[in-house]
Formats: structure tokens, sequence, C-alpha cells
């Protein structure tokens, strides 16, 4: 591609979609790389949403990104954790597991790591 991209995550390269309806993850193809929209839904959490279609025990997945509504706890496997919530920049390295906090959907744009999250090992 070359010049001005404009592109809308409702026609998506690829949707991907969690277990038990709880979300989905919206990818574009670009250039640069994979850009991702990730709704996570109430009660989401990797651990029991994503872990059944990645196999892995933790997120092995780099990301990096911008919150742009809803509250999410991340919770690295040592045990260090971060709130984050709208307006937020994130940067989560491999290994941990998330969570959405409240009644409301997060969601979220990444740059980084969405590429092949919630897709079969």
């Amino acid at each position: 591609m070359t010049g001005i991209v404009s592109r809308n995550f409702d026609a998506a390269d690829e949707t991907r979609p969690f277990e038990d309806g709880k979300g989905k993850v919206a990818l574009l193809t670009t250039d640069q790389g994979p850009v991702g929209r990730a709704v996570f839904e109430p009660g989401w959490q990797w651990s029991k949403h994503v872990k059944p279609i990645a196999g892995t025990e933790s997120c092995q997945a780099t990301h990096v990104g911008y919150v742009i509504s809803g509250q999410m706890k991340i919770v690295m496997d040592d045990g260090d954790s971060v709130d984050t919530g709208p307006g937020d920049f994130i940067s989560v390295p491999p290994g941990h597991d998330a969570w959405v906090v409240g009644d409301e959907s997060c969601v979220v744009l990444d740059w980084a790591g969405f590429g092949d999250y919630a897709k079969p090992a």
C-alpha cells in the first residue's frame, strides 16, 4: 500500500471470537504489521476465555496498546499487577493473566500483540 490508508475495524481482515461469547479481537493487516481492536465483555478473563484457545498457561503475547474504554486488571506471572482504564497506554510483556473489572466492556487497541492473539497454538 502507498499513500494514505483509512480502514475501519468493523470491516476487519479477520475477527477472532473469545470463548463463551465474551468478546472478540478484530484485526487489520497493514504494511507495518497487524493492528487489533479487542472488545472484552464483562466477566472476561484471559485464563477462562483465551487460554483454551491459546493452549498456554498464561498469555504469551507482548501488548503495546491503548485502552479506549472500560477497566482491566493485568497480573504478571510474578504477581506484579496494574489496573488500566480509559486513556491509559499499556506495555505488557509475555506471561500474564487479565480480566475485565466492572460491568462495562473494555476496548483496547493493540499494535504489537494481537497478530497471533486468540489463535490456536
